[in-house]
């Protein structure tokens, strides 16, 4: 499998309300297809982690290269653009807006990227729909559907402009264990397809089903 990430010698800092070295020359890199789960106890760093190599977070010292592209140093804009045709965001709150439909949260991300008609678009968000189980629901408000429902439409929004990477920052921390189930063995499928998959859990039994995990402790990879 081609390397898809590479992290090097990442450092990062909080200065409020005291200076807080969070990452302490972290170094990693994760291959095409793979399924990754960081771990650690909270205030190890492994979401900060997360928030850099998803570009969200500019403020660090090291580089960060996703495929073949050194994303450390572009400009927002570049970065924006990188993320929206590249990256799909998975959260703990699945930050969809209760008042439009699940379709239409759905159909976002690649209204933003503007490359196809509203009409391929919405044909391709039902597709995606689909693929979660839930097309059925695709013209229910998404603040009427439940917590499990809410993040399977998530992750089809995450997926709408077919990222090469998806990553997920406590994807089922909200979630019962049957919908945990449902959720991890949708990321498990998707990275069977090809997708590469980096999530944060403190689900113990979740991050076993990955291909592979990451311990973070104090700032460090250990593991």
């Amino acid at each position: 499998m081609n390397e898809i990430l590479k992290a090097q010698h990442l450092h990062k800092y909080f200065h409020e309300p005291e200076d807080f070295h969070v990452l302490n020359d972290v170094s990693l890199s994760v291959k095409e297809g793979e399924f990754v789960s960081l771990i650690g106890k909270s205030g190890s760093g492994k979401s900060t982690l997360l928030y850099l190599l998803s570009t969200l977070d500019t403020d660090y010292e090291g580089s960060i290269t996703i495929k073949n592209t050194k994303v450390t140093g572009l400009s927002q804009n570049a970065l924006s653009k990188f993320r929206n045709e590249n990256i799909g965001f998975v959260f703990q709150f699945h930050f969809l807006l209760p008042e439009f439909t699940a379709l239409e949260n759905v159909m976002m991300p690649a209204r933003k990227l503007a490359k196809f008609s509203n009409e391929e678009i919405e044909s391709k968000a039902i597709d995606k729909l689909r693929q979660m189980q839930m097309d059925s629901f695709a013209n229910k408000p998404s603040g009427k559907l439940s917590g499990g429902q809410q993040q399977r439409v998530a992750i089809a929004r995450a997926l709408m402009n077919d990222p090469i990477i998806i990553m997920a920052d406590e994807p089922t921390g909200n979630l019962d264990s049957a919908n945990s189930d449902i959720v991890f063995s949708i990321l498990k499928e998707l990275a069977t397809k090809g997708n590469t998959i980096i999530t944060v859990t403190h689900d113990i039994d979740f991050a076993k089903g990955a291909d592979r995990i990451i311990e973070i402790v104090d700032g460090k990879i250990i593991s």
